[in-house]
């Protein structure tokens, strides 16, 4: 991790097309100002972190179902009509 001294309106580049700017400071808050390209994506940490465990738990639960579909080559049982179907049948 790399750690760096700023004052108010002092800035750090990253990549050449991200720029984050000291904007204010009070107390243990700091402000930060960001400017960066319109395709990048910026989440703070915590968003970041949720989306990534929902994405895991929907590609685990794609996975699940994918498995429950496979017929590992046997036809699907189909259950034998009831009384019903079989008095209309016989009509």
């Amino acid at each position: 991790m790399l750690y760096l001294t700023r004052k108010i309106g002092e800035s750090v580049v990253i990549n050449d097309d991200i720029e984050v700017t000291v904007v204010d400071v009070r107390g243990k808050t700091i402000k930060l100002g960001f400017t960066f390209p319109s395709d990048a994506t910026v989440l703070r940490r915590e968003i970041y972190e949720r989306i990534q465990e929902e994405n895991r738990a929907a590609a685990q639960a794609g996975v699940n179902l994918s498995e429950a579909l496979k017929l590992k080559g046997k036809p699907p049982e189909v259950a034998a009509p009831g009384p019903e179907v079989k008095k209309a049948q016989a009509k």
